[in-house]
């Protein structure tokens, strides 16, 4: 069973693993990750919330609505039972004004997010991106409005860099408006990008950390490793996207030692990559999908994985990355190093 924690600085609490709908409905550019409908949707609900899920996460961009449609109509009348989390930035189609953080596209694009979700409000309304064109305060005006007429309860962030975040929080403190209590980004053991800089500021600033992709689009599923050929119809590892594969030796080398914990647990590669992200700090939940009910089962099984400190570490040094400026030289100085340096750096500091 999944386990609770805080989402940030808010009062709420949520299911360490998110059931992620990208796959339902299965058009676009979610078609590698599912086409899943209602009954399929019905299905992978009640397992989900038999382990404890509570939060389900979509987007308006995913399947352009038909994700959230499927949502809305296979949540049904658990719909107060549970949390919803969607999204806005994205295109939603070709006007000058069909995308991006405006006045204008947040509040067409939430009240055309509870329509489809047959809702009348949203849990978690997150930014799905960065706007560096419109104003934040406008931004953020917005999101408070929709906070304030009850709309939607809490707001988040999602693929910003670290310095958007605390220019986001700066301006909300400044006016008076309601804060991101969150931030969604990409991590796995495989990409740990986000160690630099967004988890020290989550970890200052009380920021919950939603992770996509902790499987890294499915590179550390199992079935990709050195020397053993995908099973038809998979992905190539070269030219992968998301995350994108600048070492394919270190990838597979990550993989090894995924397989390697995981025969010592009689568990799975995924759910050793599922347990790592989980015991990291500042991570609140991670968002998982799947095509199959066997996959969605497995994942959840995560839950309960326990990895020994060794383990963990055998992971992080098999995932190591080198340190850029000025964090190496920052431990020079580690006689005044916070909590959130500390998330980056402790590792580094000689005993």
């Amino acid at each position: 069973m999944v386990e609770y924690r805080q989402l940030g600085n808010s009062g709420l609490r949520v299911s360490t693993l998110t059931l992620g709908t990208m796959g339902f409905g299965g058009t676009g550019f979610a078609t590698n990750v599912g086409k899943i409908d209602v009954a399929g949707a019905r299905r992978q609900i009640e397992i989900a919330r038999d382990s404890g899920v509570n939060l389900f996460d979509t987007a308006d961009v995913y399947s352009a609505g038909v994700s959230e449609e499927i949502l809305g109509e296979a949540l049904g009348g658990s719909r107060d039972d549970v949390f919803v989390a969607t999204k806005v930035r994205l295109p939603m189609g070709d006007g000058p004004n069909d995308a991006g953080l405006s006045r204008f596209h947040i509040i067409r694009s939430a009240e055309a997010s509870l329509r489809r979700l047959k809702t009348d409000h949203i849990d978690l309304y997150q930014v799905h991106e960065w706007d560096g064109l419109t104003p934040l305060e406008e931004t953020l005006s917005a999101l408070d409005d929709l906070v304030h007429s009850g709309k939607v309860r809490y707001i988040g962030a999602s693929n910003f860099a670290a310095w958007h975040l605390m220019k986001s929080l700066w301006t909300a403190d400044r006016h008076g408006l309601t804060p991101f209590v969150s931030t969604q980004v990409n991590y796995s053991v495989q990409t740990r990008d986000i160690e630099y800089e967004i988890v020290p500021t989550a970890v200052d600033q009380g920021l919950g950390i939603l992770v996509w992709s902790p499987l890294a689009g499915g590179l550390l599923s199992g079935k990709y490793r050195r020397g053993v050929d995908a099973p038809a119809g998979s992905r190539h590892v070269e030219g992968w996207g998301e995350p994108p594969v600048y070492d394919v030796d270190k990838l597979y080398d990550i993989v090894e030692e995924l397989f390697a914990v995981a025969d010592n647990h009689g568990a799975t590669p995924a759910q050793v990559a599922l347990a790592y992200l989980l015991a990291k700090p500042a991570v609140t939940s991670l968002v998982i999908g799947a095509r199959t009910e066997e996959q969605l089962q497995s994942n959840l099984a995560a839950a309960d994985l326990q990895l020994e400190p060794s383990e963990f570490e055998r992971l992080d040094t098999v995932s190591a990355f080198n340190l850029p400026y000025p964090f190496w030289h920052h431990l020079n100085a580690a006689d005044r190093l916070s909590r959130a340096d500390l998330t980056l750096l402790a590792r580094y500091i000689k005993k």
